[in-house]
């Protein structure tokens, strides 16, 4: 009795599979094939290589940049090339430590830098805040790939509503 369940539930099943296996086979060919554009910011077709642009100039003026959104990690105003930021050597630090931002006159590393995920205060940098280039930028010179309409806080607290252009 039960094979015999477990054969017409199998059957049932193929039964069901099969209409659904035919629409899907058929559907992408037809998709494919009527040249439908997909849209993307790069603006070229999907399975083609394009010519990549020239790489874009860094934004190299040592002058802070404002944030969009509270809690925003700041962009790097300068070049960071040839930057080492390993397990045994942080060039960074070299101007933005606690020691060294007298001498440089660069902006010292946050405080929460400094805290482990235990919110222990510790006397040099978390391993875990250790490669800025985590979540630290440089900017780079380029036109935005999308457009914009985003509104500052201080701009929607004053009521003025002025859109910010990145």
């Amino acid at each position: 009795m039960r094979r015999q369940n477990y054969t017409s539930l199998m059957r049932a099943a193929r039964i069901a599979l099969l209409p659904m296996v035919l629409a899907i086979g058929t559907g992408l060919p037809s998709a494919a094939l009527a040249g439908d554009p997909i849209a993307t910011l790069r603006n070229w077709v999907i399975n083609k290589e394009p010519t990549p642009p020239p790489i874009p100039k860094i934004n190299n003026t040592d002058l802070r940049q404002g944030r969009s959104y509270p809690e925003q990690p700041p962009v790097i105003p300068h070049t960071t090339r040839n930057y080492q930021i390993d397990l045994n050597f942080n060039k960074c630090l070299t101007c933005h430590s606690r020691k060294a931002t007298e001498r440089s006159q660069a902006p010292m590393v946050s405080v929460t830098h400094f805290m482990d995920r235990d919110g222990q205060v510790l006397t040099s940098v978390s391993p875990r805040r250790f490669f800025c280039t985590q979540c630290h930028v440089t900017q780079a010179e380029v036109s935005p790939l999308t457009g914009n309409d985003f509104i500052d806080v201080d701009s929607l607290i004053a009521g003025t509503g002025k859109k910010k252009r990145n």
